[in-house]
């Protein structure tokens, strides 16, 4: 007879893991998605950083623990970034990297949601960030600095760089003409 971990039973770190994470899968594989641009490659990076929070979450008030694991996220893939660029520079051939049609729209039906990950995926890795976290995941410019470990004068100049890069390509605003951030009017 195996002896049983009570700690998930009685509500310790484990069950408070375990609620956690059914809770914030979708939302943190949404951000992960849009830091990657693929859902395999997301759900990976979520599966990662979760295996990197979980020793650390007895630890953790739960009112932080959404914050520790975004940044624990956000972290984890400019980690992954850095090894998939010099994994990349190996690779006898460059991947396919087609542009994203003028309407957002690509062949098998890719919708607008998928252009405007392909779009971010061509920012730098902390603009993107930006972006994700202060547009799609709709946070304050003192929370993404919090997470990204910057000032808030950075994650606005990011932004700010970031749109700017986005508007030039002429599809942001033909993906989602009436959300436009307040900066951007």
């Amino acid at each position: 007879m195996q002896p049983r971990d009570h700690r998930a039973e009685d509500g310790g770190p484990d069950a408070e893991f375990t609620r956690f994470v059914a809770a914030r899968w979708r939302a943190l594989t949404h951000t992960a998605y849009l830091l990657t641009g693929d859902f395999h490659e997301a759900e990976d990076l979520v599966q990662s950083t979760l295996a990197r929070v979980y020793p650390h979450w007895g630890r953790l008030r739960p009112e932080h623990a959404e914050h520790y694991v975004r940044r624990a996220l956000v972290n984890t893939n400019r980690s992954r970034h850095r090894r998939r660029r010099i994994a990349h520079l190996l690779l006898p051939s460059l991947p396919d990297t087609r542009p994203v049609p003028e309407d957002g729209a690509g062949v098998g039906g890719v919708d607008g949601y998928d252009a405007l990950a392909r779009l971010l995926a061509e920012l730098p890795g902390r603009q993107r960030a930006v972006v994700v976290l202060r547009y799609c995941e709709d946070l304050s410019a003192e929370e993404v600095a919090d997470i990204l470990g910057c000032s808030v004068g950075t994650v606005k100049s990011q932004a700010s760089r970031a749109l700017d890069k986005l508007r030039n390509r002429g599809t942001l605003a033909r993906l989602h003409p009436s959300s436009r951030p307040a900066e951007a009017r």
